[in-house]
Parts: structure tokens; sequence; C-alpha cells
């Protein structure tokens, strides 16, 4: 085995190896272009580890990127002078070379992370390097982690863990203990001195914003103005290097989009014989391999951040770096991850600058103050602390992992951020209520994908809208193509109109789509196509980055097979699928209040540039809700409530309130209202109850149907005892006394012991109750299942409540009238109330009437003594057996006969010579049930008046029952004088009884 003594690393091989023979873990710390990547898996080698299928396992290699994984395998495979595949091999995603004898494997890291759902000990190795580990992407933070967990279980497994020069003893700290940390083995990198020159774009050139920075309209055009300052500052650099003598350059830029446009300058820049050489992750295989073979024309190689660390590319002696880099971070006040241009940290630019200097003094260029430099962070954020945590715990869960909040993270995330995660989880659908894993979760995680991106896309592929969506999914995952200068608002927002909705914002984006993709069709040149987007206030730059994270998607569903739709799809299919995405960024109106409630109670105005802004309606869903003097909602949408229960109802909180028996659909119902985040989207909707609460709704369905008897049934029983209750009150309306009948608690608890759990519905107990008496065959006890009887329902007889004292019916004017009871104090039909049809009611004997029914009697004329003045009434006591003695010495013969007061008179004047006169007895005292209660009816039995002053209800109806009566004389003489008697009760007159007829029945 050898090792090219030009490289650093080799000088330090017989400490690397006896490192890595004596501990388990070995960090590896070094400058790019030290040689630890190439030369790590050969020093392995000759430790004979590594001896594939027929030995221990393989030696496995991570790069954190596709290219550096194929181009540091086909290095590695050159050196050791072995066909590609064979002895050293590697695998990516659609791509495995790897020969079955094979001893070293490179991968991405997310290769052996996918690898772990098979392999959970990694048994196929028995070495691992994970390189570049300062880079902290999420999969090296959760390589590290999970490594951590199964190397006790492991102890044969070697790992080694490479690192540039940034924080290697938290590396060292991480996977040792607190006495002894693991061995860190230093190797220097640059050969040469580089020299450093401070060239900024322009001395008032505007700083590039945080991606938690405003954003948006306002902030496209200097971003923009920066990008074509950026081209002329590159080439002015270029230039400059070419000056010191030869030598490859290689520069830096943020994206592949800013490569692009750097090449376009430089070719149109430089001579022919200057090769222009680009080098991103998502280049062909063939174009990627130019980067790294001889050439004799001076090289210009435009890179992004993938040649910081990952790769060497040979003969670099100039660096031109920009300063930026685009980088993945998540809002938690917008709830989206976006790629941001932001200045990278000082490691990042030392690391960039280290790449010069290996062949030759080398000299980098910063476009970018040195105070800037000083200023900037001194390492660049782990991409945990900058990721959505929804994203990161669904890679977890789809991995198996260890949940995330006892996972050994280099740094672990706050426990708010956690939280923020699961929510935002369980907000799309992916994890249910105990944070597991859902059909849909699992499926959201195999998108590589922001996960309310991911989301939306889901259900545009079930609401066969997703040719619309991915167009505005893209659009929400760049930032805003509007174009919105200071010094052109105007102007600028009258060019938008001709994209405007008046339902949705989201549906603009469509129309932009639209236009640019006819624009590009049509150009002539690529000066006429950015001519014509400035004139519709339009970034020309943003609108191809659009482009190319459309692409992106389009490539994701195409590799699922998904098609998009064929047909036009709806506004209600498209934001639909937008919902699922966004249904934390609702909002009602309050009321005629400015402002909108939103989620979790906060309050939001529509954004001022919004072309919804005055008429947006009561419902409305916002891409972003962003803080400046005031929280703003920006990209608005009107819905719908109905769709936010459809798409949300996993997250309704739902109350019921007013549980209640009804009768006509048999069974309890209650109101229920439903809120998303605190927003009503409901109230007051009639839902059946039983199966909420099942022992309530029984309750309420035996007090409501059966003990009030609120239930439409031909169910025997029930009509029996219906029947019953009605007679038995009857005796309490008569008696004047409420302790005949039981109370509705014995009835219910004589129903609650008999009905079994679980019958909350009409139709429930009759399938129930003929179950029951079916299987009881002729048994009686089942032939008679419920029926109530009188010693059942009466606590005592209520004696002396016969039709004699109390009787259903009175004649009077030789009409049949007939007589009802109520016993309810206090309201109008407390007592006994007489029937008196209109052409009847002047010949009503009031006098009669004074005696009312003769069960009443007594308790009447006891009333009426008790009313008369002391010197009086002394003489009548005991007024109890004195009234008893005045019933009796009446009789039936002499009841109704004159007034009641004057046989009172006349009967105390016998019994105690004692002088009475009407005036002495106070009537005013008596109670209103000791008067007669007169109901006037029509010829219907309908009701016309009712009180207890005859006299009055003459006056109000004198005239009326006059001509009434005049019609009916003309056919029959009516016989004066009237008696009580016994027949059926009736409201209405009773069929036959006409003036002029007989008086039935005898004098009580």
């Amino acid at each position: 085995m050898t090792y090219p003594e030009s490289l650093p690393v080799s000088g330090k091989r017989d400490e690397i190896a006896r490192a890595i023979a004596g501990h388990q873990v070995v960090i590896v710390c070094g400058e790019t272009g030290s040689g630890k990547t190439t030369q790590l898996p050969k020093i392995c080698l000759d430790l004979g580890r590594g001896l594939g299928a027929g030995g221990t396992g393989l030696i496995g290699h991570t790069q954190p990127r596709r290219l550096a994984a194929s181009s540091t395998g086909r290095r590695i495979a050159e050196e050791l002078g072995t066909p590609f595949g064979e002895v050293v091999g590697y695998k990516v995603r659609f791509t495995d070379n790897l020969a079955p004898g094979a001893s070293v494997k490179l991968m991405t890291d997310g290769i052996l992370l996918a690898e772990t759902q098979t392999d959970p000990l990694l048994k196929a190795y028995d070495t691992l390097i994970i390189d570049e580990a300062h880079e902290r992407s999420l999969n090296i933070d959760f390589l590290l982690g999970y490594l951590k967990e199964i190397l006790p279980r492991r102890p044969d497994l070697k790992l080694i863990v490479t690192s540039a020069t940034i924080d290697a003893d938290r590396f060292a700290r991480h996977f040792g203990t607190d006495a002894r940390p693991a061995p860190v083995i230093e190797v220097s990198g640059r050969l040469y001195p580089v020299e450093m020159r401070y060239r900024p774009v322009a001395e008032d050139r505007p700083a590039v914003k945080h991606a938690e920075g405003t954003g948006g309209r306002d902030r496209v055009k200097t971003a923009r103005e920066a990008e074509r300052d950026l081209m002329d500052a590159i080439v002015d650099a270029v230039d400059e290097l070419c000056r010191e003598g030869p030598g490859d350059v290689l520069v830096f830029l943020p994206g592949e989009r800013e490569i692009r446009e750097a090449a376009e300058a430089l070719r149109k820049h430089h001579p022919p014989h200057t090769e222009i050489l680009p080098l991103f992750a998502r280049l062909s295989a063939a174009d990627q391999d130019k980067v790294f073979k001889a050439s004799n024309a001076r090289r210009i190689v435009l890179a992004t951040n993938v040649a910081e660390t990952s790769l060497t590319v040979p003969g670099i002696r100039y660096v031109v770096d920009t300063g930026l880099a685009r980088v993945k971070r998540y809002s938690y006040r917008n709830k989206v991850e976006q790629l941001q241009v932001e200045p990278i940290s000082q490691a990042a630019a030392n690391q960039r600058a280290g790449r010069c200097g290996r062949v030759a003094d080398g000299v980098c260029i910063r476009l970018y103050e040195e105070s800037d430099y000083q200023a900037r962070a001194r390492f660049t954020d782990p991409e945990i602390l900058r990721s959505s945590l929804a994203s990161v715990i669904l890679r977890m869960k789809s991995l198996h992992l260890t949940a995330i909040e006892s996972f050994p993270f280099l740094e672990p995330p706050p426990g708010r951020a956690i939280a923020d995660g699961y929510q935002l989880l369980n907000e799309l659908g992916a994890v249910d209520d105990d944070n597991a894993l859902t059909p849909l979760g699992r499926e959201l995680a195999r998108l590589p994908l922001d996960p309310r991106v991911g989301r939306m896309i889901l259900a545009a592929r079930d609401q066969q809208s997703l040719r619309e969506v991915l167009i505005i999914a893209s659009a929400l995952s760049v930032q805003d193509p509007r174009d919105r200068p200071i010094d052109a608002q105007e102007q600028a927002d009258q060019a938008h109109r001709r994209f405007a909705d008046e339902r949705s914002e989201f549906l603009q984006w469509l129309k932009i789509w639209a236009w640019f993709e006819e624009a590009v069709a049509h150009k002539k040149s690529n000066r006429q196509l950015v001519d014509a987007c400035r004139q519709n206030f339009l970034s020309h730059l943003r609108l191809r980055e659009w482009r190319d994270v459309h692409s992106q998607l389009l490539t994701v569903v195409r590799e699922h097979g998904w098609r998009l739709n064929e047909v036009e799809a709806t506004y209600e299919q498209i934001h639909l699928a937008l919902l699922t995405g966004l249904l934390g960024n609702l909002g009602m109106k309050a009321d005629d209040d400015p402002h909108y409630l939103g989620a979790r109670g906060i309050k939001f105005y529509l954004w001022p540039g919004s072309a919804l802004a005055k008429k947006a309606g009561r419902w409305v869903m916002a891409a972003e809700l962003v803080e400046t003097s005031r929280l703003y909602a920006r990209c608005l949408a009107k819905i719908e409530p109905e769709w936010v229960e459809k798409i949300g109802a996993h997250l309704l909180k739902k109350s019921l309130s007013e549980p209640h028996w009804e009768k006509r659909p048999a069974q309890v119902s209650a109101f229920e209202r439903a809120t998303l985040y605190g927003l009503p989207i409901y109230h007051r909707r009639r839902v059946a109850f039983g199966k909420q609460d099942p022992a309530r709704a029984r309750e309420l369905f035996i007090r409501g149907a059966l003990v009030e008897g609120e239930f439409d049934t031909k169910l025997p029983f029930f009509a029996h005892n219906r029947k019953l209750l009605a007679d038995i009150e009857q005796l309490e309306h008569k008696s004047r006394r409420q302790d005949v009948l039981v109370d509705d608690e014995l009835i219910y608890a004589y129903y609650d012991q008999a009905i079994p759990e679980g019958i909350y519905t009409g139709a429930a107990f009759e399938r129930w109750y003929r179950d029951e008496v079916k299987k009881g065959g002729q048994a009686e006890e089942k032939q008679r299942l419920l029926y109530l009887s009188r010693d059942d329902l009466m606590r005592h007889e209520a004696a002396g409540v016969t039709t004699e004292l109390f009787p259903k019916r009175a004649t009077m004017a030789g009409v049949e009238m007939a007589l009802t009871y109520h016993f309810e104090p206090g309201t109008p039909r407390d007592g006994v109330t007489l029937a008196v049809p209109l052409y009847a009611l002047n010949q009503v004997d009031a006098r009669r009437c004074e005696w009312l029914v003769p069960g009443m009697l007594k308790e009447k004329v006891q009333l009426l003594l008790k009313s008369l003045p002391q010197k009086l009434r002394r003489h009548c006591v005991p007024l109890p057996e004195y009234a008893a003695g005045f019933v009796e010495r009446t009789g039936r013969e002499r009841f109704g006969a004159g007034g009641l007061v004057e046989a009172l008179i006349a009967d105390v004047r016998g019994e105690t010579q004692v002088a009475m006169k009407t005036a002495d007895f106070k009537l005013e005292t008596l109670p209103a049930h000791l008067f007669m209660n007169f109901k006037v009816i029509d010829e219907h039995g309908r009701q016309l008046a009712m009180g207890r002053n005859l006299a009055q209800l003459r006056q109000e109806l004198g005239a009326q029952a006059q001509q009434q009566f005049q019609k009916i004389a003309a056919a029959s003489t009516i016989a004066p004088g009237g008696e009580a008697g016994d027949g059926d009760a009736h409201d209405a007159p009773a069929p036959g009884a006409a003036p002029g007829s007989a008086a039935k029945g005898g004098k009580p």
C-alpha cells in the first residue's frame, strides 16, 4: 500500500493506525486537502479491516453528497490500481456499483441511515468513516447520535470521524467519557501560504439579510441588483488573479443559478482558451468528471459549497469567495422552510481560503470587507438548529430512531422547538395524538420536501389538482418574484393587477407562471426576457429559481409515478389541497373590527398591498404571517369554514351542551360546537348524544321517553302506563293534593332497573322490548313487560275522589258542559273549569256556579267562615266541623239552589241564631281556585276567552253569544235552570245537546 508523500496525512499514518488499533472511536481533524478522505480507507485496509463478505465486514465511508461519494471512490480505486467497483465501490440513490467481494463502500450518509432500518447494528461493517462531520447536516448528526447508541453493542466496530479544523473537541467529548474523550489526531492541510485580499462588490452595497429578515416584495430589487453587481465583481476578481500568473481559479457561489449567470458573464469576457467549468451537486456525472481531469487551458471552476470541504479540486491556486451560500432555514414564525442566500461563517470562509495554496503560493479574494468577515459568526449553525423539527422528527420516526427527546445529539434541540415540531406534524396528520407515525406520515416521510409542501402535494394528488398545486407550492418555496420598489409602488401594483384574482392570491401564481412560460417560449433573447420581466415588475432571477424548484418537485412526483391532472382543477380542489398545509394560518373576521382572529388567539391584519385587503370575506387562509409594525397575513385566499371541517377534522376541539331527549327522531341529542385552535368552525349543531355519553343518554331517554311520555310507539305497555298515569293525575287535580301519584324518581327507578345498559334510542328500545317478549313466549311476566299497576303508581288511595263529588259534567240551561280539574296554584287553570259554549254564555247561572262541585264545597265554606270578623266567626268554631255539617245538612237536593253565601247565612242563623250579612264575608281573601273558572268555546271547541269573572266575559262576548243563541233558538226552545251531571268529560258541547233539551241526571 503506497501513500502520496505530498499529502500531510501520509506523515501521520502510523499515529492514525495506532489510534485506530487502540480505540473504538478516533477523531481525525485536518483542513481540506490534507488527504484524510482518500488515505484513511487505505490505512484501515493495512490494519486488516474491511475484508468484505468473507471477513468481518466492509469499510463504510460516508460523504455528505453523491458527487463526493462517486469522485472519492474513483480516486481511491485509482490509487489502489483496481477497477472502480471491484475493491472500492459506491452506492448512492439509484446507483450501486459495489462488487460482491468489495472491501470499501463509499456512500452518502443518507444511504447509511436508510440501512439502519434493515441492519440496526450495522453488522455489514467492521469500520465506519464519517467524513466531513463538521458540516453538521441532519444526516451527520443523526449518524453520530445513532452510532453513539450502538457502539457499546458493537465492540468490534471501529468508528473514524473526520472533520475540518472546526470544533473537533466537540466530537471527542461526544464519543468519550467525562474523564477520557476520544483521541483527536491533527493533520495539517495547507502546504503553501495564502494571501488574503478583500475586494467588496461595492462600498454602498446593501448587506444580504438573514433568512429571518423582513423578506418579501420590497426586498427583491436589492437582491437582484446585488446579484448583477456580483457578476461584475467576479469578472474583475478573475482578471486580477489571472494577472498573478498561471494556475486554476475556484469561484464559490451560492447556487446553481448564480453559477450559470457567472459562467455566461465570464465566457463573454475571457478569451476562448479559458475553460469555464461548473460544479454543483445536480451536475451530470460527465460534467463533474471534467473538473478532476487535467487541462492545458486555464480552468475557472464555478462551485457551490460542495467544493468547500467535500471535494478537492486539483490544480487550484486562486480562490474567489463571494461570502455567500444558499442555506435552508426554518422560520418558526412562518412555519415554513426556505432556501435563503446568507453570509457564510468565518469557519466556512477559512475552508474556502484553504482550497488554494496546495500547489504554490495561493491568493484568496474575498468579495466583502475584512470588517464584515470579523463580524460574522464563528461557525455555521448545525442544520438541526435551523431546520423544521417537524422534518427531523418525521425522518427519525421513519428510520425508527430513538425519540428525539432522548436521542444523543451533539447539540440537543430545545424543548420548545420539539413541541413545535410535533404540533405541526399533528396538524398535518403525520402523527396521531400519541405522536405515533400515521400511514399518511409514512407516505410524507418518503418525500424529500418540507412537510407542509409535501402535505399539499399529497392532497393535490388525491384532489386531482396536482398540476396547479405543484406550481403554487414551488412558488411558496422561493422568495416572491414580484418587485415593488419603494419609488415605484403604484406602477408595480398596476402592473401586478393583470395577475390578480378577486378570490385568491394563490391563483395569481398560476397566472404569473403562465405568463412566464409563454414569455420563455417566445423569447428572442435572454435580454428581451429580462426586459419583459422588468416592465412587469417581476424578478427574472426569482422566476428562474421558481422554475428550478418546480422542476425538482416535478421530478419527485414522477419518481412516485403520480400523474398530473389533465382537466383543470376547480377553485375548491386547489384550495382544499393547499389548506392541508396551512391549517395554522387561518383567520376569521372579527365582526366590525379591522383585524382577523387567528389560531391560538392571535390577531392579524391583511397585508395592505393585498388584492383582497378590502374584500377578503369572513374566512381566509394565508401562506405566511409577517410581523412588522403589526402582524400581517400575506398571500390570501377566501375559504369556506366547511372546508376547514373537512380537512382539519382531526384537529377540531368539540364540546357538547344541552343534551336532551327529542321525540321525533326518538333519540337523545345535544348541541355541538367545534373550534380549530380557538376559531369557531360551527356551533349549535344538533348531533346524537348517545355514543358520547351512553349512561347519560340512557338516563335522558328513560326520563324523556318513558317517564314524561314523549315517545311515539305502539308498544302496548306504553299506552297502558300513560292512561294509568293520566287517571291518577286527575285524582290529584280533583283532590287538590300532590301526594297521590308517586314522584318521577320512583317511576324512573322502575324503568331503570328493568332496561339494560346501552339502550338510549327509541329504535334500540323497541328492538330490545320485542326481543324480550319473543324470548319469553307465553309467560305472563314477559307478555306484560314494563306494565305498571295502580299500586306501583299510587302512594295511597285518594279516598272520596269520586265522580259524584267531582263530576265530569254540569248541565246548565239544558246544555251539558264539561268540567275539568287542575291543581297548579297561581295559574289561570287552577281549580275547576266550566267549558261554556258561546251560545250559552248568557244563560249560565252565576249563583249556581258559586257552589262549584260537591267535592270542593267543604273547603270553600270553611274559608268563607274564616273570612268573617272574629265576633261572628267565633259562633262557628271549630270551622272545619261546621263546614262539614253544612255540607251534610245541604245534601244533594239543596246543592246549587240559590246563592252559596245566602244559603250559608241562613244555615248560620238556624244553627246559632246569629244574623249575618253578605257584606260580612270578605270574598277577596279566598284563593282563586274556589271561584269557578269559565272557558268560553266556539262550536269547534276552540277557546275564545277564559276567566273567573262571568260578568266581564259576558260584557266582552255577550253580543256574539246573543247572536249565536238566537240562531240556535230559531230551531228549538231552551229550558231554564241547570243541574250537575256525571257524563263524560269533553271541552266541546256533547253531541246532540241542544238548547231546550231536558235536564239529565238528578241533583247531588
